[in-house]
């Protein structure tokens, strides 16, 4: 789950991190109240939406300004007219693909004097089971190109579980960043503040960029983006608390809503499988084959009629799909449970696209049996290879 800039902000404020004082706006008419609480002289206007790239993003909609989603004015009328130029337009970013996201929130913050630019993050490393620092003298903008073109530039080291946060982990990251002086024992205080912020509300990505040196010689987090683990979220209900379901695809709302895993591709075939590790190999195999997935979909091993009804509503709801693959191998889930629930979603929602059923394990026969005596037009695949197979060419002619 992610959060907005203004949230992870609070949250760092919160574990004493220094943050620019700040305000958000949801209504054009409160912004120039908001600014107007801030010190100024400078105020940064910055649209809200759960993607990187906002500085160098543009808005589709004509009356948006200039290009940006995030920009200084100079006194609280221009914050409150830039807020109003910005909110409920779509702002497009490399992150957000061409579809963009609608901008319905405003941050407006005190602007900083800027001395340096520098990248830290903090992520959960699968490959070593323990949490990263990722630190960079080349913060901004351009982080992308710097790993791109210059990955030396970059520095990364994982933490000791059994050790935890040390002094010696905020030296290293102050002399990686080139700091010196009084910001050596800044950058110490602040790395240990971080560490606890992100393993107490169990963060999977915590990325400031940029980390800024101000012209006062003091260390300043100016922008923060912030991922947590979803599968913790029972236990984290000040987070929770923080979703913005205007951020998420619908039909991913949906699906969390019955305790389905779904993503949302960009492909034709929509798939629905039993199982992380079969629902990948099917993915797979459709591209073997010549086509694209429109989804990833694992209704899991204890599924009802209603969960595999309502996964088929959410692949039938995507405009994209012109084909519909099932696998299923049955262990835990029954076939006849499948067969049943995807006849119900049939009959249902309809179905105006091919379908193909492919069906192993337990009670096969009569889950396939069910399918059969449907009299519904389901294509029936002997193996993975042959539903792949059928599904593309009909979806392909």
């Amino acid at each position: 789950m992610n959060i907005h800039e203004y949230q992870a902000k609070a949250l760092l404020r919160s574990y004493g991190v220094p943050v620019s004082d700040g305000r958000v706006v949801l209504r054009a008419e409160e912004a120039k109240t908001a600014a107007g609480e801030l010190d100024g002289p400078l105020w940064v206007v910055k649209a809200q939406i759960h993607a990187g790239g906002r500085g160098k993003g543009h808005f589709k909609e004509a009356g948006a300004g200039e290009k940006g989603g995030v920009r200084l004015a100079k006194s609280v009328e221009e914050a409150a007219e830039l807020t109003q130029q910005m909110l409920g337009r779509t702002l497009v970013t490399h992150q957000t693909g061409p579809a963009g996201k609608q901008v319905n929130r405003i941050y407006i913050e005190d602007g900083s004097d800027i001395a340096r630019e520098l990248y830290l993050a903090l992520l959960v490393d699968r490959s070593t089971s323990r949490i990263s620092f990722v630190v960079s003298t080349e913060g901004g903008m351009d982080i992308e190109e710097v790993a791109a073109h210059t990955p030396e530039k970059i520095l990364s080291f994982s933490v000791d579980p059994a050790a935890g946060i040390q002094g010696y982990h905020g030296r290293r990251v102050a002399f990686a960043l080139g700091l010196e002086g009084k910001l050596v024992k800044q950058c110490v205080d602040l790395i240990n503040k971080l560490y606890k912020l992100f393993v107490e509300k169990d963060a999977e990505m915590l990325e400031i960029n940029p980390l800024i040196v101000t012209t006062d010689g003091d260390l300043k987090c100016l922008d923060a983006k912030m991922g947590f683990d979803s599968n913790s979220l029972y236990r984290q209900p000040e987070i929770l608390s923080l979703r913005d379901e205007t951020e998420e695809d619908p039909k991913e709302l949906a699906a969390s809503k019955f305790d389905l895993n779904y993503i949302a591709l960009d492909g034709e075939i929509g798939c629905m499988v039993n199982g992380a590790g079969l629902a990948m190999a099917t993915m797979d195999i459709i591209k073997l084959y010549g086509a694209e997935p429109a989804n990833f979909l694992d209704v899991g091993g204890g599924a009802t009629k209603e969960k595999v009804t309502e996964a088929f509503k959410i692949i039938t709801s995507d405009p994209n799909v012109k084909g519909i693959l099932v696998n299923i191998f049955g262990g835990i889930m029954r076939c006849d449970i499948i067969a049943e629930g995807v006849l119900a979603a049939v009959k249902e929602v309809g179905l105006q696209v091919p379908l193909v059923v492919r069906l192993e394990g337990t009670n096969v026969e009569l889950g396939k049996e069910i399918i059969r005596n449907s009299g519904l037009n389901v294509i029936a695949g002997d193996n993975l290879s042959d539903a792949a197979q059928k599904i593309v060419k009909a979806v392909k002619g």
